[in-house]
């Protein structure tokens, strides 16, 4: 009798993976802060070239901070959220301007 080799003994048959249950990443909340030293205009211009708004929703988004002290920009995934943070804090340092964005799990 010929020994069975484990390769051959399946040979033919479907073998299904257990299913993987996908879990969608987590989602953060990207906010701007206000100060007093922050001018309108860096704001707008932050939230035109970091996230990509147009002039309508930046200036809106600007007021929001203003009068109300903080403004949701968007909601990312971890890895784009922080890494949007970390441009806005770079462009406010080379600027000089004291301008505080965080991100808070959505």
């Amino acid at each position: 009798m010929a020994e069975e080799r484990p390769d051959q003994r399946f040979e033919g048959d479907i073998q299904e993976k257990p299913r993987e249950d996908v879990k969608e990443p987590d989602m953060f909340r990207v906010v701007l802060h206000n100060d007093d030293y922050t001018t309108m205009e860096f704001v707008v211009e932050v939230l035109m070239t970091v996230f990509r708004k147009n002039l309508v929703e930046s200036t809106r988004i600007m007021l929001d901070v203003h009068r109300k002290g903080t403004g949701q920009v968007g909601v990312y995934t971890y890895d784009v959220a922080a890494t949007k943070v970390s441009q806005v804090h770079a462009l406010a340092r080379e600027r000089e301007f004291p301008l505080r964005c965080t991100m808070e799990k959505a």
